[in-house]
This record gives structure tokens, C-alpha cells and sequence, in this order.
């Protein structure tokens, strides 16, 4: 059984947000967490697109990012705090960022994860995700492999050929 929903606004992340964003990337992802200059540069980086998750009251308890290249479009983190994983919070962070992806025209999305991590791979999957293959020891230190998935997304044409 799932934890009950919770309210949340998914909003764009602006340089106020990094302190959180630093404190939950230590917290959730440890020696493989991203530095805060990291952070800093992924929140203005070309082409990024980085969304959190906000409790009413201003709390951010998920965060989640994209990279488009002008073709196609890469996850680059998508990330929950503890205490508020499996409630779809995660689900409306890469919603928001999928219909970003389909504005922009991206041809497709793709994303790494990593291979123990059940429910991040049936959240991608009931998106419309599939394994392209293994990438073997992605997470460093740790040395763990990830599935490298993608999901198509068909052009404006494409859409409007298959509603005639």
C-alpha cells in the first residue's frame, strides 16, 4: 500500500532553492551526491530546465532536472525527500517535465537508473519508458549499473497524423 498523497506545487527552481537542494542531495544520494557548485551550475546551465516539489508553507521535498540538447532530452536527477517517497511526488516532477519536453519538440527522452532501484524503474516504466540497455558500473563510487531507458515522443506532426 502506498503512502497517502500529499499537496504540493511543482515549481521552477531559482538560486534561493540551493541551500535545500544541497541539504537533500547529501541526504539522499551520500559520497555520489553533487556538489553545491554543481547544483549552482545545473540551475543555470544551458539548455536545463530544473523543477522542485514545495509543501505549502515553502519546504522543497523534491526536486528534478532535464538537459535538452536541441534533439533529444536527458533526466538529469530526480529526487524525493525520504519521508515524502511513494506519495507521487516524483510522478508529478517528471509530468511537468515530460510536457516541458514535448513543448520544446524533443524527439525523445532518456535517463539512467540505477539498477536496484525498483520503484524509480516502475515509475519510468508506467510513463512509457523502456530499457535500451545496461551501462555497467555508471554510479560511481559505488560502482553500481544503471538501465539506460528512453521513452519516444512523437512529433506535432507525428500526433496529428495518428488523431486523422
Amino acid at each position: 500500500m502506498s503512502a497517502p498523497a500529499v499537496d504540493v506545487v511543482v515549481r521552477p527552481l531559482v538560486a534561493a532553492d540551493l541551500s535545500a537542494l544541497d541539504s537533500m542531495e547529501r541526504t539522499l544520494f551520500g559520497v555520489s551526491a553533487w556538489s553545491r557548485q554543481m547544483l549552482a551550475d545545473e540551475l543555470v546551465g544551458p539548455g536545463r530546465t530544473y523543477v522542485g516539489a514545495e509543501r505549502p508553507g515553502g519546504s522543497l521535498v523534491g526536486y528534478a532536472g532535464m538537459w535538452f540538447d536541441g534533439r533529444d532530452v536527458q533526466i538529469m536527477t530526480v529526487a524525493t525527500d525520504t519521508g515524502y517517497q511513494g506519495r507521487g511526488i516524483a510522478r508529478r516532477m517528471l509530468v511537468t517535465l515530460l510536457e516541458q519536453a514535448r513543448a520544446l519538440g524533443a524527439e525523445s527522452v532518456l535517463l539512467e537508473v540505477r539498477v536496484d532501484n525498483a520503484p524509480a524503474i516502475h515509475l519510468y516504466e508506467t510513463l512509457g519508458f523502456t530499457r535500451l540497455g545496461c551501462r555497467r558500473g555508471y554510479y560511481q563510487p559505488e560502482n553500481v549499473d544503471a538501465w539506460t531507458m528512453q521513452l519516444l515522443l512523437p512529433s506535432a506532426a507525428q500526433a496529428r497524423q495518428d488523431v486523422s
